[in-house]
């Protein structure tokens, strides 16, 4: 579904993503661990071009999405993306937050995109919330509306960029608790996390990023966790577990 040929970024003198190379199928969930500042979310938002790669192929479905000719609008209603910060418009209701980009970006009938999206408050218990606005949720709740409102474009695959890092260790549970269910329920996904509970039970491959490039990675969580390979892969697990 997505592939990743010789990712470079920098930023002027700083040199951020070095020659990344991967490959993500459908319905894999893909975890993305490493130390601050090793590039997890700089790699996450060149996916879908947040960021602009300095050279490097990305090549979604079989179109090389940084390329001139990409019409990268398209290529983003099938990629959704759930922030740390949530990003919710603070002047509109939850209701209006989900039901925009469906009605402008997929021409989806206002009544139906309505009725979806209560079908998805429903799904997490907050359709009593329909015409609150985010200021008056929780940062769990708003959270989970955010992934609601990535949910609402029906996306191929969906990028979580360290989306509990912001909570209170409370509210985590119930954002995992719904990425948990995404992944159950087949949903191709990327996540960069400190959650390391969240990688063992539910990722298909798990990645240790570190300087800019992958150090490590596996498809077999127990000996991931318990035997790494790399000795800075064991140095951040040893703190981190």
């Amino acid at each position: 579904m997505l592939k990743v040929n010789k990712l470079e970024k920098s930023f002027d003198d700083l040199h951020v993503l070095k020659a990344v190379n991967l490959s993500i199928q459908d319905q894999e969930k893909v975890v993305i661990i490493g130390p601050s500042g090793s590039g997890k979310s700089t790699l996450l938002r060149c996916l879908n071009l947040l960021e602009v790669p300095t050279d490097g192929e990305i090549w979604f479905e079989g179109t090389q999405i940084n390329s001139s000719s990409s019409d990268i609008n398209a290529v983003r209603k099938e990629m959704g993306m759930v922030f740390q910060r949530f990003n919710l418009f603070s002047h509109l209701t939850i209701m209006d937050n989900l039901i925009l980009a469906p009605i402008k970006r997929r021409n989806m009938g206002k009544e139906e995109a309505k009725k979806k999206a209560q079908v998805l408050l429903s799904r997490i218990g907050l359709l009593d919330k329909e015409n609150a606005y985010p200021r008056q949720l929780s940062g769990g709740q708003q959270q989970r509306i955010a992934i609601l409102r990535a949910l609402m474009m029906n996306p191929k695959i969906l990028l979580f960029d360290e989306p509990t890092s912001a909570l209170d260790p409370e509210m985590v549970g119930e954002v995992l608790e719904l990425m948990g269910e995404l992944a159950e329920e087949g949903m191709t996904m990327v996540v960069v996390t400190h959650e390391m509970g969240f990688a063992k039970r539910f990722a298909s491959r798990i990645l240790f990023m570190d300087e800019g490039s992958i150090v490590e990675e596996s498809s077999d969580m127990e000996s991931f966790f318990q035997h790494p390979k790399e000795e800075r892969t064991k140095q951040f697990l040893s703190k981190v577990q």
